[in-house]
Parts: structure tokens; sequence; C-alpha cells
């Protein structure tokens, strides 16, 4: 029966311990570290997003080019039909 009275009395005693610990620096410091597991998991996924955002626009941006490059040569051309040689008309 004291053995209960002991277990009693030390868990009302760790009621107000806990409490102190975790309102002192410790406490907050070890509860930043607890939430920044939760920040590197969105930041992972944020980072992500952004690699598949860049490789769609590095896709884009060398479509885009290929798209120049032949209507360039397609504005080009005419200009090589109009220089015949002459006779050939």
């Amino acid at each position: 029966m004291v053995w209960v009275l002991g277990v009693v009395v030390l868990l009302l005693m760790m009621i107000p311990l806990t409490a102190i610990v975790l309102d002192s620096e410790v406490g907050r410091a070890l509860a930043r570290r607890l939430g920044a597991g939760e920040q590197v998991e969105e930041g992972e996924g944020r980072l992500k997003r952004l690699e598949e955002e860049v490789q769609y626009l590095s896709e884009s941006v060398q479509s885009l080019q290929e798209e120049s490059r032949f209507i360039r040569q397609l504005l080009e051309k005419p200009k090589e039909q109009e220089a015949l040689p002459p006779g050939e008309e």
C-alpha cells in the first residue's frame, strides 16, 4: 500500500515538473526542433515542385527555339527562290 502512495506522489510531482520543463528554453527548443521536421518535409515537396517547373520551362524554351529556327528557315527560303539565275523564269 505504501508503494501505491509513493507512485501517486511521484505522478503528482511529475505534472508541475513537466510543465516547468516544457515552458523553459529547453522545452521551446525541443518544440522548434520537432516542428522543423514538418518544415523539412514541406521544403522537400516545394523543392520537387520547383524542379518539375524548371524542367517544364526548360522544355518549353527548347520547343520555342526549335519553332523559331523553323520559322526563320521558312522566311529565308523565299529569298533564296527569288534569287534564281537569269533566264530560268
